[in-house]
């Protein structure tokens, strides 16, 4: 495909970012802890619906991948806290335990072994938890939520657009 025919696709890319920023700056404020803004979840969602596959079941995949992702958090900040009298070890040990549990996802039935999108969903929940104070396990665990599937939904309408666009302008 030459530069002449990528445009209209470059361009709705453009304006999907551009939509995507609009509605983030409306909702974010509606949904603690993410107040600041909770755009940058939906891109990386945006580009695990293409890691996933560019379809609607690999957007199913990466949306279950950051939920477990989620629990993971939560199960590993609850378990980093009972191991509390270990200090500095707390986290480092609960981390050994539960990572390679984690892990067996990958070899787990197919809608539930996207492992990158589990520890994407992971590093999310634990940034957001780490850097907003007022931040829950529920308030964080519904934002990262609502901004995963508005992410997976844009990747859904980039693969559905570029997808007509090619076969009725670039090989009709």
């Amino acid at each position: 495909m030459n530069a002449k025919k990528y445009l209209p696709i470059a361009l709705f890319i453009g304006l999907q970012a551009c939509v995507l920023q609009a509605i983030d700056q409306s909702i974010c404020s509606s949904i603690p802890p993410l107040a600041a803004g909770g755009g940058w979840i939906s891109f990386q969602a945006w580009a695990m619906y293409f890691l996933g596959g560019c379809t609607p079941k690999g957007g199913a995949r990466a949306l279950i991948g950051y939920v477990l992702g989620m629990i993971a958090s939560i199960a590993i900040m609850v378990g980093g806290g009972a191991l509390g009298a270990l200090g500095f070890w707390a986290m480092p040990v609960i981390l050994l335990i539960l990572v390679p549990i984690i892990l067996y996802l990958d070899i787990a039935p197919e809608m539930i072994n996207f492992v990158p999108a589990v520890f994407v969903g992971a590093g999310v929940f634990f940034g957001v938890m780490s850097y907003i104070p007022e931040a829950t396990y529920t308030n964080t665990f519904v934002g990262e939520g609502v901004y995963c599937v508005i992410g997976l939904v844009f990747g859904f309408i980039t693969i559905t657009f570029r997808g007509w666009y090619e076969k009725k302008y670039v090989n009709p």
